[in-house]
Order: structure tokens, then C-alpha cells, then sequence
């Protein structure tokens, strides 16, 4: 097994304070089904056009879905999030970077314990290593996308609710593929990467 991310460590050591308590389901209660996309590739993506049209301002303003997985690359991942009224995507910190850009509703982030209020059309970077959280602060879904990179999920990943989520992260059944961290050196001597553009 893969050691624990940086954000798995830190939810139970420093920031375990400020992040809000969730509550846990007993072993004898029913467990939630643990879904990912049978349809999504878990090896390297093909090399072809990944087209996701109207991200901005056409994405739906209820979702079903905490976290989707839209695409895993190479060196970057796109994910699709809803967080619900009066909810929140957990204070964390990652070891990797991440773009977010809200496509609708209103929230409150919070980077390195600076809060900035949040709105459709906003982009948000968190640099790797920096604390971070989001909160919907409004009536309506706070909804995004975000590019991390290198990948932070399984390619697969699909959560209906955040402690389905913050569960499967727990127990590591949601760690982004060994193929999406290496090195760019390492690509291009497996092949996966040519600068001609040719593959077979």
C-alpha cells in the first residue's frame, strides 16, 4: 500500500481543529456503495482531443455528485465538483497544485488562513504544501472544476457526498496511478511522451 497524502496526515494531525467534525457511520450501519466510473481508463490516456464544451456556463446548477473525475493526464486531472448548500470541501493540504474555476453559486475560500469570497467565473490556484478549504456561503450549489497536477485521484473516482469521498480517501481506495507521477524524463523513455507527435 501507498504511504498516506499529505492532506490524509494533516486532516488527522495540525488541522484536525479547524476542520469541521464529520460523523461516522458504525461498522454495523449500512454502507454507501463505492462508486467509480467503469467507463473511465485507469492507464495513460490515448493520445486525442478530450473536449468538455460550455465548462463555464453551462454546467448544471444541481449535481448529484460531490467529485467526478473527467480526465486523468499524464500530468494534470480535471475534476468535476458540487458542493452542496451550507457545505464544504474539507480543509486539507495536497501535494500537488490545483487551478479552481466556479462555474456557479457563491463561497468563501480560504488559502494559507486568508479568506476570499468566491463566485461563478473565479479562478483559484492552491500551490502544493498550502492549506486550503471552500465553503458554500450561498442558497445554491457552489459548482467547479479544478485541474490538479500531477493527478490527486483515481481516474475512476466518483463520490455522491464529501464523506463518501473523505472514507474511500481514508481507507486508500481513491490515490491517483503511479503512471501519473512520473517525471516528464521518465515519459519519453517509456515512450508515452514524443516530441514528433507519432505513436503507434
Amino acid at each position: 500500500m501507498l504511504p498516506r497524502t499529505t492532506a490524509q496526515v494533516l486532516r488527522r494531525s495540525a488541522y484536525t481543529s479547524i476542520r469541521p467534525a464529520v460523523t461516522r457511520r458504525l461498522p454495523s450501519q449500512t454502507a454507501r456503495p463505492q462508486a467509480k466510473d467503469s467507463k473511465m481508463s485507469t492507464g495513460p490516456p490515448k493520445h486525442e482531443m478530450q473536449y468538455f464544451p460550455n465548462m463555464i456556463n453551462a454546467l448544471p446548477s444541481e449535481s448529484g455528485e460531490f467529485r467526478r473525475v473527467l480526465w486523468t493526464g499524464l500530468y494534470s486531472q480535471v475534476v468535476l465538483m458540487t458542493v452542496p448548500v451550507g457545505g464544504d470541501i474539507g480543509d486539507e493540504v495536497h501535494t500537488v497544485d490545483q487551478a479552481l474555476t466556479f462555474t456557479s453559486g457563491v463561497g468563501k475560500a480560504t488559502i494559507a488562513g486568508k479568506d476570499q469570497d468566491v463566485k461563478a467565473g473565479d479562478l483559484m490556484v492552491v500551490p502544493a504544501g498550502t492549506q486550503h478549504q471552500f465553503v458554500n456561503t450561498g442558497p445554491t450549489p457552489l459548482i467547479l472544476y479544478t485541474i490538479y497536477s500531477p493527478a490527486e485521484h483515481d481516474p475512476r473516482t466518483v463520490h455522491q457526498t464529501k464523506e463518501e469521498g473523505d472514507e474511500e480517501e481514508d481507507a486508500g481506495k481513491d490515490e491517483a496511478p503511479e503512471w501519473s507521477r512520473k517525471s516528464q524524463a521518465d515519459n519519453e523513455k517509456a515512450g508515452l511522451v514524443r516530441t514528433d507527435g507519432k505513436y503507434d
